[in-house]
């Protein structure tokens, strides 16, 4: 990729690409229009390195992307609030309508659509901030938020999270990877046949609008069970209601903790084709797991193609809807406290 291709003024800042590096020869490239991951370039098992991401190799590419939120961070609130309303201290706030009835992921103009300040920290660290105004995207309180990506010596790149805010408000925050284990490419593979374990024996069951109906539901029995590793694809058109409502998988997974903010796995991933593998780990409570059900085939990175079900999403976050769900984790953020979470992505190789 060439840099000057992700470098622009929008709206009196500067946008660039940034690059860490470890001693594998491997990298990661981001961009601070969005937070957006471009590349993770990862060996497979014969040593041929490839783009394990979906993305853009250029910041045109990726603000008109049909994918608005292709491996991008997403907030104030990944995932949906139904009608894009919540209850907070006795007063209703109206958020976008941008999914359906219900609010998606912040909104339009949401945290992937902002430019971020960026300072690169060596060859591996880069640090992002924002301060999100008091009502931006119809949210209460003034945000300042950190993000820090770390690429380490080990294939993993931890990305830690912190903010804090100057009135009572709701944040829920997260990185909306795309990844394709087998490589990017023209087409990029399906990832039916990869296998996947979620670290969850519970999951969120939604409406026909992808929000939750508020039940917690044992996965045994279900094509939720992930609970041993299985081909993503073994049930992922199964005759289920739940499979209808998501168009495939596209739910929260009630992640197994055994204190609240423990890391701990949230899911692995492996691909038998190049022997790639993906264990994420996370302080958050869910994992929303997407597998892709809505891509066409549109064109990125370097030529590489997009079909339907080329990617998985492993969104650390907390509940969807949980403002309007007083039993869910709360994610309720007072001017006293801070918002803090890493979730880590390990890439790695089986024989």
């Amino acid at each position: 990729m060439r840099r000057e291709d992700f470098q622009k003024t929008i709206d009196g800042k500067q946008t660039d690409l940034f690059t860490l590096k470890n001693n594998n020869g491997c990298e990661v490239s981001i961009t601070n229009y969005g937070g957006a991951i471009i590349a993770i370039m990862v060996p497979d098992r014969n040593g041929n390195i490839a783009n394990v991401i979906q993305s853009h190799d250029t910041l045109d590419g990726l603000i008109n992307s049909p994918e608005p939120f292709l491996s991008t961070l997403v907030g104030r609130y990944a995932n949906r609030i139904a009608k894009g309303q919540f209850c907070l201290d006795g007063k209703y706030y109206q958020l976008e309508i941008n999914n359906g009835p219900n609010a998606l992921h912040g909104g339009s103009q949401g945290f992937h659509k902002k430019v971020w300040d960026a300072e690169q920290i060596g060859d591996n660290r880069l640090v992002l901030k924002l301060t999100s105004a008091y009502g931006d995207g119809g949210f209460r309180g003034e945000l300042r938020i950190s993000v820090v990506y770390t690429f380490d010596n080990t294939n993993t790149l931890t990305i830690a999270y912190r903010a804090t805010t100057n009135k009572k408000t709701i944040i829920n925050l997260t990185s909306h990877g795309f990844f394709s284990l087998s490589g990017v490419a023209n087409p990029t593979p399906t990832i039916e046949q990869q296998q996947c374990l979620i670290n969850a024996d519970y999951y969120l069951p939604i409406d026909e609008t992808s929000i939750p109906t508020g039940e917690i539901r044992f996965v045994r029995g279900t094509p939720f069970d992930f609970r041993q590793m299985k081909a993503i694809g073994k049930d992922i058109d199964a005759d289920d209601e739940q499979i209808r409502n998501g168009a495939g998988y596209d739910h929260c997974f009630v992640l197994n903790k055994r204190e609240e903010g423990e890391l701990s796995l949230a899911a692995s991933l492996e691909d038998p084709q190049t022997g790639r593998t993906l264990a994420v780990y996370t302080t958050e409570p869910g994992l929303q797991v997407y597998t892709d059900n809505w891509a066409d085939g549109f064109a990125g990175w370097h030529g590489a193609t997009f079909p339907r079900r080329s990617a998985i999403c492993f969104e650390a976050q907390h509940f969807p809807d949980s403002p309007n769900r007083s039993y869910f984790p709360s994610v309720i953020l007072r001017p006293e406290e801070k918002y803090e979470q890493i979730t880590k992505y390990h890439f790695g190789l089986k024989e």
